[in-house]
Parts: structure tokens; sequence; C-alpha cells
């Protein structure tokens, strides 16, 4: 029997969208969960791991109208929490999962993470969230990022750089002012808005001569494992 190319397409395409994430590790070959507890950045300073929370309905990717959608309190300590990969928070009266996942990739590609959860990936806000060990303080560094669309990010918890509008991810679109990592654990926090379309996001660290500052231990914990 011939197989309609179309009706093929179709199915696979639906099929996909239902499977959860660790079944689709060969149709997104770029996104894994973590097989080890800790993770160095890539040779370019990339921050390749990171815990991410299912999409959450939001508009806007205008300056004013993102700084409203991420100051907005959707769940409790939403500014402070290091969740675990599994742990789950409900928003307007859904429940959403946080997951753990490293990118083959110098980006991360949330339209693949939300829609093989079967999420939306249009008009909506991604919570992520990494924590960076550093073996002694690191001063005079920058936070360099890039995102499709709009995010705004914070490392101990201030808010360092943010990028607005409907823009496609660009490396080191967006670089903070000159800041100090700590000796040990530092969090690093965004808020990415997506209006439509493709989304992702890159992150790394410039040290003073703004090169990829590598020498730093990625984990999803304050605390060494």
């Amino acid at each position: 029997m011939k197989l309609n190319p179309i009706r093929l397409s179709f199915a696979c395409a639906i099929f996909s969208i239902l499977l959860p994430l660790d079944v689709l590790g060969d149709l997104w070959p770029t996104l894994a969960k973590p097989a080890t507890t800790e993770k160095l950045p890539d040779s370019a300073g990339w921050i390749q791991r990171w815990l991410l929370l299912e999409p959450i309905p939001a508009s806007g990717l205008t300056d004013s109208a993102v700084q409203a959608e991420v100051k907005k309190d959707y769940f409790p300590n939403q500014f402070t929490l290091v969740p675990r990969d599994g742990d789950k928070v409900t928003v307007d009266g859904a429940e959403l999962t946080w997951h753990a996942l490293d990118t083959k990739l110098y980006n991360l590609n949330l339209y693949r993470f939300a829609q093989s959860y079967g999420k939306p990936t249009s008009d909506v806000l991604f919570w992520a969230v990494t924590v960076i060990h550093c073996p002694r303080e690191f001063q005079n560094v920058r936070l360099a990022i890039g995102s499709n669309a709009a995010s705004v990010w914070w490392v101990n918890g201030q808010e360092v750089i943010g990028i607005y509008g409907d823009r496609q991810t660009v490396i080191d679109d967006g670089v903070s002012k000159r800041l100090t990592l700590k000796k040990g654990a530092n969090i690093v926090r965004a808020a990415i808005v997506n209006g439509g379309g493709a989304t992702d996001f890159c992150a790394r660290f410039l040290d003073p001569q703004d090169k990829p500052l590598t020498d730093l231990n990625i984990s999803l914990s304050e605390g060494r494992q």
C-alpha cells in the first residue's frame, strides 16, 4: 500500500507533540536530560544547562509590556526559587512543571522544549534558572545574552540586563554592566517572552578583557553535588 506523504507527515507531527522530551531524544537531538550533576561551559563559554518552567501565557514585547509581565507574581518565591527537576507550580489554576535540560548548542531551543510537552509556543513567557559555581571571586565580568524574542535577566537577585522587541537571537546581543561573581554559587535567572514563531536564548559570561569565561561549573543546585 502506498502511503500518502501529506498524511504521513501530519501523523508524525501529531505523534511528536504527544510524546515527552525523554522519548523525543532522537527527534530533537539538541536537547537532553542532564546525565551528570555538574557541567562545564563549552569552549566559547556558553551556559548549556538550565531549569525551564513550562510556558506561561503572556503578551507584548515592548519594554513596558515585558517589564509588566515579568514583574507579575506568578508563583511563590519567583525571584529566589532554585527549583528541582520535576518540581511543580500552579499559575492561574494551571499546574506547570520545571524541567532540567542540557543543550548541545550555544543556544537552547524553547520552541522545541514547549512543543515536545504539548505546550503553546506563541504569546508565552518562559522562566529559566541555572546556578554558576565559581572557584574564586570574579570581578568586572559581564553577562552576555541573546534571545528570541524579548528577555530580562537577573544575577544573584539583581536585574542586570533586558532586551526587547520582536528580535532574533544574536550572540552577545545584550551585555550587562560590569558585575562580580562571588566565590561559590551564583544564581542566574531569565524570563524570555515570545510573540510567535521560533524562540530560543543563549548566555555566557565575559571576563574583564571580554573573552569567554570558562573557569566555571554549572549545576542546578546551590550546593555542590
